[in-house]
């Protein structure tokens, strides 16, 4: 798993790339999507096995996207094994039954492709772009590595070390190390699912077993718990022969009842400060629990996220920026893991800053707290202006070699059962009123309802 400051993954995308996608041909109405808006091809339908298939065929370019997404993240994995499932996403890497050590990596990359893989919240990913001609090739070894992976002793070792480092190079020894895409989830949270360290203690990294890597393959990476998506240059028919010929035949699993990820209602604010040595200036964040996914409420967080933190027309910006002067940047937004669509389970909205020594901290909360009261005077002009902001950041999302079109696929397949909800989504912001951003703002905005996380700079005493 690749982590920056804040991971993001791989969705970032040229939004050129939109106009292509718009004028390419064989695709099927979908009566979802807004008049007008642009529709995304779906195809969606199950193997015997239970593996959700979603093709969506694009031939402006002659390059295909496999994507298989595994219904396990961060929330589920064992107790006393923190960082585990990020742990099982490097073991993926390691050989299977006809591709030894990093032999994935060769094959995709011999011929051309490129590949990643992550994980998330509520899943953990895979993906090769790779040329029209070499789909076959891809949906191979992706089916080698789901029917058994070559799991040693030697292999778990270099790979626990691996992943310890990678807790030390980003989060021990660095500046604002899990500030604020690791320390917040944990602090802002109840529930242990939602809180714990998901990178990882390194005391659970070195006592993972051997035979828990192998529980973890046979029960989560089974085809009736993953989804698998084909967007690009292809062929239907071919796709869904080479589907069935590689796919059909890996056998399900029993999968376990899914934890309850529910957390308590937040009745009062929460502060705390972190000390950090190597940071050089004092930093902050701001997080505040989110509505259930798929509400009106949680589209109107999406638009009020445009309003706040998006761009450098947006109220933060304008406030603590231009106005005040307090910091260069501030950034923030719905899941820091993701985007607003690719998770499951309780959220929250966030945003933060590093900022100048002499601010007091109550200087930029009071900042925070009369740009959201402005949203109570929020009109349909500024409606229409987060829509527009909206449209923009996913129509860039889609856009990139088919990665950011087979995300939003794979989880609402694996969510959802209905990946042709993205044809859906424009629709519903289009349905979202003042008065429901108004409402919105009041319910969850509220002081009680928030967290508050600060970097200290100097060195404990």
């Amino acid at each position: 798993m690749k982590l920056n400051r804040y991971y993001t993954g791989t969705l970032c995308c040229a939004v050129v790339s939109f106009f292509l996608f718009a004028c390419s041909g064989d695709k099927k109405e979908d009566t979802s999507a807004a008049d007008g808006a642009f529709s995304v091809p779906v195809e969606y339908y199950k193997l015997n096995n239970g593996l959700k298939v979603v093709l969506s065929q694009d031939k402006s370019t002659p390059t295909v996207t496999v994507a298989v997404y595994y219904n396990i993240g961060f929330r589920i994995e064992p107790r006393n094994r923190t960082g585990f499932a990020h742990l099982f996403e490097h073991m993926m890497f390691q050989g299977s039954a006809n591709l030894g050590k990093m032999e994935f990596v060769k094959l995709v990359q011999q011929n051309g492709g490129i590949l990643n893989g992550s994980t998330r919240f509520d899943f953990t990913n895979y993906f090769e772009v790779m040329p029209a001609h070499k789909l076959e090739t891809a949906l191979w070894a992706e089916a080698d590595r789901m029917k058994g992976l070559d799991i040693t002793q030697d292999n778990l070792t270099n790979q626990q070390g691996v992943v310890k480092n990678e807790v030390k190079v980003n989060v021990l020894n660095q500046p604002y190390g899990g500030f604020p895409w690791l320390d917040m989830p944990q602090f802002a949270n109840e529930n242990w699912n939602n809180a714990h360290n998901f990178y990882g203690d390194l005391a659970d990294l070195d006592s993972a077993k051997l035979e828990d890597v192998d529980s973890f393959f046979k029960t989560y990476y089974a085809p009736n718990n993953a989804a698998l998506v084909v967007v690009g240059d292809f062929e239907i028919a071919d796709a869904k022969k080479w589907v069935t010929q590689y796919f059909d035949s890996i056998p399900a699993a029993t999968l376990p009842q899914k934890p309850d990820l529910s957390e308590p209602e937040q009745k009062q604010e929460k502060r705390k400060v972190k000390e950090d040595k190597l940071a050089n200036k004092p930093a902050l964040a701001v997080a505040y629990k989110m509505p259930e996914r798929g509400t009106p409420e949680y589209y109107a967080m999406g638009l009020i996220d445009q309003l706040l933190v998006q761009g450098e027309d947006s109220k933060l910006n304008e406030k603590l920026v231009q106005g005040k002067g307090y910091t260069a940047n501030v950034t923030g937004g719905i899941n820091y893991l993701g985007n607003m669509f690719n998770y499951n389970g309780p959220m929250i909205w966030m945003a933060d800053l590093i900022y100048d020594q002499q601010v007091p901290a109550d200087s930029i909360i009071k900042q925070f707290d009369e740009a959201v009261a402005e949203l109570s005077n929020v009109s349909q002009a500024d409606v229409d202006l987060a829509i527009i902001k909206f449209r923009s950041s996913f129509y860039d999302m889609i856009a990139d070699n088919g990665i950011g079109r087979a995300d939003l696929l794979a989880v609402f397949a694996l969510f959802d059962d209905d990946p042709s909800r993205i044809n859906g989504l424009e629709n519903e912001f289009r349905k979202i009123t003042p008065e429901v951003i108004r409402k919105t703002a009041s319910s969850f905005l509220r002081p009680e309802n928030r967290s508050i996380l600060i970097v200290d700079p100097k060195a404990p005493q």
